[in-house]
């Protein structure tokens, strides 16, 4: 249960990154109260998780399933151009993290 929790946290961090950066400085209703609700459910589940998991594997998980989707989505979107280098980069955070799963 404690790794479920930590995915959809990581998840979580990239939805609050994303809003914080469309909240223009937190003057945008919508985006700001996304990121609200966003990090507090994304640091309690990160929390949860660490009750089970060692701090360091949960922290390079969540923080690696955060930074890898947050990338990504503005990849997707158009606001961060995208590369080779980048994708394959971002492959390997994916890599690292599967590896900190399986030695867990």
């Amino acid at each position: 249960m404690s790794w479920l929790v930590l995915v959809v946290s990581g998840v979580l961090e990239a939805v609050w990154a994303t809003a914080m950066s469309r909240s223009d400085g937190f003057t945008r209703p919508v985006p700001t109260a996304v990121f609200g609700v966003a990090i507090v459910l994304s640091m309690g589940g990160l929390a949860y998780a660490m009750r089970d998991l060692p701090v360091g594997t949960a922290y390079a998980v969540w923080v690696g399933i955060g930074a890898t989707l947050t990338v990504t989505y503005a990849m997707v979107s158009g606001a961060e151009p995208v590369s080779a280098l980048k994708i394959l980069l971002l492959a390997g955070i994916v890599g690292c993290v599967m590896g900190l799963k399986a030695l867990h």
